[in-house]
């Protein structure tokens, strides 16, 4: 196929209703099984994905005996229809709450220390003061906060120190320290505190590959020109606490979360002496792009830092 359309032009070919066809198709596998979910015949199905194809000037999908097979050229725009038809959800939801009485929508990335830690409080505080506004609260790896900020996935992103938040302006948020979690009468549970490279003779659990604390486990053993002996990852910090629990490892949470978790599981907690451990979490936003609400949020999580002995900046 071949066609140079204007950006626009082709723009006006993507409306919903032929993007949640496309997404049907893809996900059903066939053109008929697009035709039931969508309640029309095959041949509208077909019809449809033909004149899309046209119009974009490229191959979607190609037919083969077990059913529809994405082009490379579909697979991005199943990428792109995903997220747009999920804005499009989002929009009538968030529409119907301002026709309730919502004054305001605020979307919010953090990485897991953020909302294990510090975030319910201070959330929690936040709606008792402001409850005609409404949040929408996602866990990402730091990266992603940036990266989901930076794109305007987000009014608000919490993230690690050791991020690189580009184009972002960043604000301190809160303190914290790692600590390594092991059963109590584990070798190095008496000690008063630790330096990773004292570890490295043992076996680790870590977080996910994505999370900035295994990013800064597995960068300092490589400074060291050591290996960290990974047994295993895992998606969060108390599935780290229950493998610590049965001696698959030491694991590596932040101190406040072994406050929480630590304790009624009888582990045993050892500062990192590594400057790295020392952290602070930062509040991230696109400059000028906060909403009112947005903005509420912002100078409420900057206070409740200072309250608590933060700097708000």
């Amino acid at each position: 196929m071949s066609a140079d359309l204007p950006a626009a032009a082709t723009l006006s070919r993507l409306d919903l209703k032929t993007l949640r066809l496309f997404a049907a198709i893809c996900q059903e596998g066939t053109l008929n099984g697009a035709a039931r979910r969508a309640a029309i015949a095959p041949s509208a199905v077909s019809k449809r994905l033909a004149e899309l194809e046209h119009a974009l000037g490229c191959t979607l999908l190609t037919r083969e005996p077990r059913g529809m097979r994405l082009t490379p050229a579909g697979e991005t725009l199943l990428h792109h229809t995903r997220r747009m038809l999920a804005s499009a959800e989002q929009i009538a939801l968030e529409l119907a709450e301002h026709a309730r009485g919502v004054r305001g929508f605020v979307r919010v990335l953090a990485n897991l220390s953020a909302i294990v830690e510090f975030l319910p409080e201070d959330l929690q505080a936040f709606l008792a003061a402001q409850p005609g506004i409404r949040l929408d609260l996602e866990e990402r790896p730091s990266g992603g906060v940036v990266a989901g900020v930076e794109e305007g996935l987000a009014d608000l992103g919490l993230c690690a120190d050791n991020t690189d938040t580009r184009s972002l302006t960043a604000y301190p948020y809160r303190s914290d320290r790692l600590v390594l979690v092991m059963p109590i009468g584990h070798p190095l549970s008496g000690r008063e505190a630790v330096a990773l490279a004292d570890t490295l003779d043992h076996d680790h659990v870590g977080l996910h590959a994505e999370s900035s604390i295994y990013a800064a486990l597995r960068d300092e053993a490589r400074r060291l020109g050591r290996p960290l002996r990974l047994r295993m990852h895992v998606p969060s910090f108390d599935a780290i606490c229950r493998m610590a629990q049965v001696g698959l490892g030491l694991g590596t949470v932040p101190e406040h979360v072994y406050a929480l978790l630590g304790p009624p599981m009888r582990l045993a907690a050892v500062p990192l002496t590594d400057p790295w451990a020392a952290r602070t979490l930062r509040l991230v936003v696109r400059p000028g792009a906060l909403t009112p609400a947005a903005t509420l949020l912002l100078e409420h999580l900057r206070g409740a830092a200072a309250g608590r002995g933060g700097d708000p900046g």
